[in-house]
């Protein structure tokens, strides 16, 4: 949601390029090597496509998907055209076993803030990807609490494709929800523009029990993009997990158990 807009949309995506670059962080990495190895790949909330474009840099000679709601950094993605974009979230996925791979990068899976949109999400990724294929993704470790951080005291200032500092508040953390803004103003303080998010933050449990039941495994897990293992200090969850069934029926769920 957006509270001011004096940047535009498409500024704002530009932006969005600005900040994510990549290349430039660990997690970038452990992604390419499981793109490089997968051939049919589906980059979910693919943003302005930074990964996919670097994967055909690298030689990626496969089949890249990228996949967000957001019109303006699809727009600023699709300027290559040896990728096929499209518009949506992961519930809205129609395609059925296309994909050896799926991934959300970026913190993408904690935009998926209720259990509807949780179960519908990954059931439609689960259709999505072929017997066997994996799901990777990455959730902040609810312990860390990050968001303790997100103030206006750690701000980050960019010079393109404008001057400007950026920081975050937070308004409220309920449930494992954090509802928080982010504002982006000139030096000397005129606010161009204010957005309103949420995140959800979930243990490494719940993760499972909403995987199980769209018919995954975890495969590998990890605290750090090291590989390193999950431990009382992580501050993320690192996930890969297979397909290996399909999902549960939600009726079946829901029923009563038969009387014997």
């Amino acid at each position: 949601m957006v509270l001011t807009r004096v940047l535009s949309d498409d500024e704002a995506a530009e932006l969005y390029d600005v900040l994510n670059s990549w290349g430039d962080f660990p997690a970038d990495h452990f992604y390419d090597a499981l793109v490089e190895r997968a051939h049919n790949v589906l980059d979910i909330g693919c943003g302005t496509g930074g990964m996919l474009h670097h994967a055909r840099d690298r030689g990626h000679r496969g089949r890249l998907v990228g996949l967000d709601p957001d019109r303006a950094a699809l727009a600023r993605a699709g300027r290559r055209t040896d990728v096929e974009w499209r518009e949506g979230t992961a519930a809205t996925l129609t395609a059925e076993a296309e994909f050896d791979l799926a991934t959300m990068t970026g913190h993408a899976f904690q935009c998926l803030t209720t259990d509807e949109d949780l179960r519908d999400s990954l059931t439609a990724i689960r259709r999505a990807l072929r017997p066997g294929g994996r799901f990777a993704f990455e959730t902040r470790h609810p312990q860390a609490k990050a968001w303790e951080d997100w103030t206006p005291a750690h701000p980050v200032t960019v010079s393109q494709p404008r001057r400007l500092r950026l920081w975050h508040e937070v308004e409220s953390v309920v449930g494992g929800v954090v509802t928080f803004t982010e504002t982006a103003a000139d030096p000397e303080g005129t606010v161009r523009r204010v957005d309103r998010a949420a995140l959800r933050f979930l243990g490494p449990a719940e993760l499972d029990e909403f995987l199980a039941a769209a018919g995954f495994v975890v495969e590998e897990r990890f605290g750090d993009w090291e590989s390193g293992p999950l431990t009382e200090q992580s501050r993320e969850i690192v996930t890969i997990a297979s397909a290996v069934r399909p999902p549960q029926d939600r009726a079946a769920q829901a029923a009563p158990a038969p009387k014997p």
